[in-house]
């Protein structure tokens, strides 16, 4: 899983205006969620918070993999026996994840949760694990495994022991759920941040864009960059908490499911495009690409740009990403 912080929403809360700023900060799906909305008072701000906490709470219920009872659970205990019938939104998100893998060579790939556990950022490694261990941690990844049929709408993993997670998607998921579902009651601004994967809506309360700061990894306090985000979404993802090094070299904890070896080279990824689900999915998939090809992956999307800082701490930038609002 990857580290998500470092993102900070400005909020501006005068009394002078006739709406106010409600922020509700707890724990969903085992992270820090942070919700803000602008309401007329108090009770209805508790109440948008309300709804976007069950919206969140469902899409848990439905994507996780520690819920024997989940459909995801359920796709994971069929693997290499039988397809699973599921609900035309998890589906949906299925498809999504697949073509994600596709369009990054498997950089991205939910089967992810199939790779052996051999890596740990603890400390307690101090050696690289041996060739042939790494090669067979992955024997069971690959998203090619992944039989979608949308006449019957089902999934089926090809291989026994294969499983699937959103850990990697299911949250920047639940963001854009919760903030669709309070756009759809009337909620006319706001701040969805789920531990990191961020989207916003509307204005702040004094007609301007909401402003999102990136610091940076290695000092929490201080600011690189900031930059005003209208109806979009940001995520940052780091390995500055979690590495280990090896050899003099530095490998994160997030790990090519394509090779099992970890990710070098970067510190820290912040992806801006539309949706939270698609800014995570790409954070992750340019932790593995590294800095040269996860630039020119980014600069062959339309409506996405990306931050990346590498392991000398410089900052490297897609092509159309403005950073003169330096503070």
């Amino acid at each position: 899983m990857k580290s998500k912080l470092f993102i900070i929403a400005f909020i501006l809360s005068q009394v002078t205006f006739s709406q106010q700023v409600y922020t509700k900060t707890l724990k969903l799906m085992g992270s820090r969620f942070e919700i803000t909305v602008v309401a007329d008072s108090q009770k209805e701000g508790e109440h948008y918070v309300t709804l976007a906490v069950n919206e969140i709470s469902r899409i848990e219920k439905l994507i996780s993999s520690w819920d024997a009872n989940s459909q995801t659970s359920a796709i994971n205990a069929a693997a290499g026996i039988k397809p699973v019938k599921i609900d035309s939104e998890l589906f949906n998100l299925i498809a999504r994840a697949l073509k994600l893998s596709k369009l990054t060579n498997g950089a991205f790939d939910i089967s992810y949760a199939s790779m052996d556990k051999i890596w740990k950022f603890d400390g307690s490694i101090t050696e690289m694990p041996a060739e042939a261990t790494i090669k067979k941690s992955v024997e069971k990844v690959g998203y090619q495994n992944i039989v979608l049929n949308k006449d019957t709408q089902t999934v089926f993993l090809k291989k026994a022991g294969m499983k699937i997670g959103f850990g990697a998607i299911g949250k920047g998921y639940a963001a854009d759920k919760a903030k669709a579902l309070l756009m759809e009651k009337g909620v006319t601004s706001g701040i969805i941040n789920a531990s990191g994967d961020m989207n916003t809506w509307g204005k702040q309360i004094n007609g301007q864009d909401w402003n999102i700061a990136i610091t940076n990894p290695l000092n929490k306090n201080k600011v690189f960059a900031t930059f005003p985000i209208d109806n979009s979404a940001v995520v940052t993802s780091g390995n500055y908490e979690k590495f280990v090094i090896l050899n003099n070299k530095r490998y994160s904890h997030i790990i090519d499911p394509r090779t099992g070896y970890p990710s070098t080279g970067v510190m820290s990824v912040t992806v801006f495009t539309k949706t939270a689900e698609l800014a995570d999915a790409l954070a992750t998939s340019v932790f593995v690409m590294g800095v040269p090809a996860g630039l020119d992956f980014i600069n062959q999307l339309n409506g996405v740009e990306c931050i990346i800082i590498d392991d000398n701490s410089a900052i490297h930038k897609s092509k159309n990403i403005d950073t003169k609002n330096k503070i």
